[in-house]
């Protein structure tokens, strides 16, 4: 084939490089009909079998795309090098376009073999917090909730995948699915602290989801092959008193888990006003 076409090249004596192009498109545009030709004929052929038709189609299919890029070679061989160099131009200018998606994919790769974040954790990426619902090779999408209030707000945030390693991402749930909270409670500095204190570990002391969480926390501790050097020397409910201006400050500490969290809070709350003022504790 090649003794060929270069024959017809010197018969058609064409020294420029476009109608030398121009000459080369013909012939393969030529060799691809004749081609295509062919396996309509093969494909006819077979079309009265109806349980072999898509097996032909599909083989002739690819031997029609074997002999196609094998011509292609032949005929384009010498100016293989030049459209190399132009793919390689326009590859480049694409990768230069679409960095942001081809690299919010491979970080998408990171985070499905690394899994430094997986569904239903709840995670705080800058200033949003929300629970995973969704990865896919591009993105993630939260389900928010509320900064105060630690409640879902229905809102759904995509956020690009690339903010793995963009951002420091907070995750409440990768070494275990506890947490520590905090609640903090101002009395007159008048009041009985000690009485105080014993009546705020006796409400969350009491509290049914509360109490159960130590000992879940232990034989998560035991159990746990995490990579993180976690350990912890209490795990039950403690209070801290501290004395600011003319008030007293009684921050009570305890584990709890983040979906929980509010109701939780919500309940405590209401309990403590109610037994500090049947005890004549004052709340400032």
């Amino acid at each position: 084939m090649n003794n060929i076409i270069a024959s017809l090249k010197g018969f058609l004596n064409f020294n420029n490089i476009y109608l030398v192009n121009l000459f080369y498109s013909i012939i393969s545009f030529v060799i691809i009909k004749i081609i295509w030709h062919i396996i309509n004929f093969l494909n006819k052929k077979y079309s009265h079998n109806e349980k072999k038709i898509y097996f032909y189609h599909r083989r002739n299919k690819s031997i029609f795309t074997i002999l196609y890029i094998i011509a292609l070679f032949i005929i384009w061989r010498n100016e293989l090098k030049d459209i190399i160099t132009l793919i390689s131009f326009i590859s480049a200018a694409i990768t230069l376009a679409a960095r942001d998606i081809i690299y919010n994919y491979f970080c998408g790769i990171y985070i499905k073999f690394i899994k430094p974040i997986k569904i239903e954790d709840r995670i705080k990426v800058g200033d949003t917090i929300g629970d995973i619902i969704n990865i896919n090779a591009l993105s993630f999408e939260l389900l928010e909730v509320d900064v105060e209030t630690n409640q879902s707000t229905g809102k759904i945030i995509h956020i690009p995948n690339s903010q793995i390693f963009n951002s420091a991402i907070k995750n409440y749930n990768t070494a275990f699915k506890y947490i520590w909270d905090e609640i903090s409670i101002n009395i007159s500095v008048d009041s009985d602290v000690n009485k105080a204190k014993k009546i705020l570990l006796r409400i969350v002391n009491g509290n049914s989801i509360i109490k159960e969480i130590p000992r879940k926390m232990k034989e998560e501790i035991k159990n746990s092959n995490s990579d993180y050097r976690i350990y912890y020397n209490k795990l039950t409910p403690i209070i801290y008193t501290k004395l600011v201006e003319h008030k007293i400050i009684l921050t009570v500490r305890f584990l709890i888990h983040p979906k929980k969290q509010r109701n939780v809070e919500s309940e405590i709350y209401e309990k403590i006003i109610f037994e500090f003022k049947k005890n004549n504790i004052t709340i400032m």
